[in-house]
C-alpha cells in the first residue's frame, strides 16, 4: 500500500467518525412526544409499588426511603425528558434508555424490602430440588469441581453479567440503532418482570438458606419452614471455590455491596443473559456470539456453582428468558 493510498483510508476513517457523531446529535425530524416505552414500564412499576408500600406501610422497614426514591426516579425522567424535547437526537434519546438500564441495579434491593414481608418459601424448592436431582445440586457442584481454573471461569461467568447487557445495548446502539429502542425495552422490561416476582415470591437461594439452615441438615435432606427468619437475618455462606483469583473477589465485592436475601427465582441473571445472547443471535454478526455463547454458558452454570440459585432456579430463569425474549420482542414492534 502506498502512501497515497493510506492517506485516503485516514481521511475515510475521519469522516465516518465525524458523521457519526453528526448523526448523534442531529435534530431529529419528527421527535417523539410523549414517554418512551420503557418509560411506561418503569414508571408503571414505580407507582404500583408505591402504592404497595402505602398499603404496607407499617409492615416495611424503610418506607420513607422507598417512597423518596421512586419519587427522585420520576423527577429524574421527566427531567431527561425535557432535555430530550429542548434537543431532540440520538444522544439525549439513549440518555433517557441509558439511565433506565444503570437504575436497574438500584431497584434490586427495594425486592427484599417488599417480599420480608411474606413467608418464606425456600424450605419448598429445595425440597423440588431434591426431588427432582436426588441432591443439592448448589451443594456439590463446587465439591465435584475443585480445581483453580474451574473456580476461576465460574467466576468470570458470573461477573460478566453486566458487562454481557452493556455489549448488547451498546452494540445495537451504535450498529444497529434502528432496533436500539427495541433492544433497551425488551431488556429493561424484563427486569422489571423478574423484580415483580421476586417482590411476591420470598426464594433466598442455596447461599442465604444453607447458613440458615446448617449444612449438615442440607446434606441430609431436612428442609425446615423458616417463617420470617429473613426478615432480620442476612447472614450468608461464603463463596465457594478459591478465593485468590481476581474474578473471585470481584464477584464478592459485588456481592457485599448489594446482595439480599432475596430474588431466588426464576434466576434473572441466567433469564435476562438469554435474552442477550438471543440479541446476538438477532444480530447476525458471529464475532459477536462467538463472543457472547461462552460467557453466557459459564454464567448459567455458575449461578448454581457459586451457590446463588438452587438449579430450579436456572432452569426457569432460562426457559422465562426464552419466553420474555419472544413476546416483547413482539410486543416490541406495536409500541417501539
Amino acid at each position: 500500500m502506498d502512501l497515497k493510498q493510506m492517506e485516503m483510508m485516514k481521511r475515510r476513517r475521519k469522516t465516518g467518525a465525524i458523521g457519526w457523531l453528526q448523526d448523534l446529535f442531529a435534530i431529529e425530524a419528527k421527535p417523539r412526544k410523549g414517554l418512551l416505552a420503557a418509560e411506561w414500564v418503569v414508571l408503571a412499576y414505580a407507582v404500583a409499588t408505591m402504592l404497595l408500600v402505602f398499603f404496607c406501610y407499617t409492615k416495611l422497614a424503610n418506607p420513607e426511603s422507598m417512597v423518596a426514591g421512586r419519587l427522585r426516579v420520576m423527577a429524574m425522567m421527566a427531567m431527561l425528558w425535557a432535555v430530550y424535547r429542548l434537543l431532540p437526537c440520538r444522544f439525549t434519546l439513549m440518555l433517557r434508555l441509558l439511565v433506565l438500564m444503570l437504575l436497574l441495579g438500584w431497584w434490586y434491593p427495594d425486592t427484599y424490602e417488599i417480599n420480608r414481608i411474606f413467608t418464606n418459601l425456600d424450605h419448598s424448592f429445595a425440597s423440588a430440588e431434591q426431588w427432582l436431582f436426588g441432591f443439592q445440586p448448589a451443594l456439590e457442584f463446587c465439591r465435584h469441581f475443585p480445581s483453580k481454573l474451574f473456580s476461576s471461569l465460574m467466576y468470570l461467568g458470573y461477573g460478566s453479567y453486566y458487562p454481557l447487557i452493556a455489549l448488547t445495548a451498546f452494540w445495537y446502539f451504535l450498529c444497529r440503532y434502528k432496533d436500539f429502542e427495541r433492544c433497551a425495552f425488551v431488556i429493561i422490561t424484563a427486569f422489571f418482570i423478574y423484580y415483580v416476582i421476586y417482590d411476591f415470591v420470598p426464594v433466598v437461594g442455596p447461599t442465604f438458606y444453607f447458613k440458615a439452615v446448617g449444612l449438615q441438615d442440607i446434606a441430609h435432606g431436612v428442609f425446615p419452614a423458616l417463617g420470617d427468619y429473613f426478615n432480620t437475618h442476612t447472614d450468608c455462606l461464603p463463596a465457594p471455590g478459591y478465593h485468590d483469583t481476581v474474578f473471585y473477589k470481584f464477584v464478592e465485592y459485588a456481592r457485599l455491596q448489594g446482595e439480599r436475601p432475596t430474588a431466588a427465582f426464576p434466576s434473572s441473571h441466567v433469564g435476562v443473559a438469554t435474552i442477550c445472547l438471543l440479541f446476538a443471535i438477532h444480530s447476525r454478526r458471529k464475532w459477536l456470539i462467538i463472543l457472547m455463547a461462552p460467557l453466557y454458558v459459564l454464567l448459567c452454570l455458575s449461578t448454581v456453582y457459586i451457590q446463588a440459585h438452587y438449579a430450579i432456579d436456572a432452569l426457569a430463569g432460562l426457559a422465562t428468558g426464552l419466553i420474555l425474549y419472544f413476546v416483547l420482542m413482539a410486543l416490541s414492534r406495536r409500541l417501539c
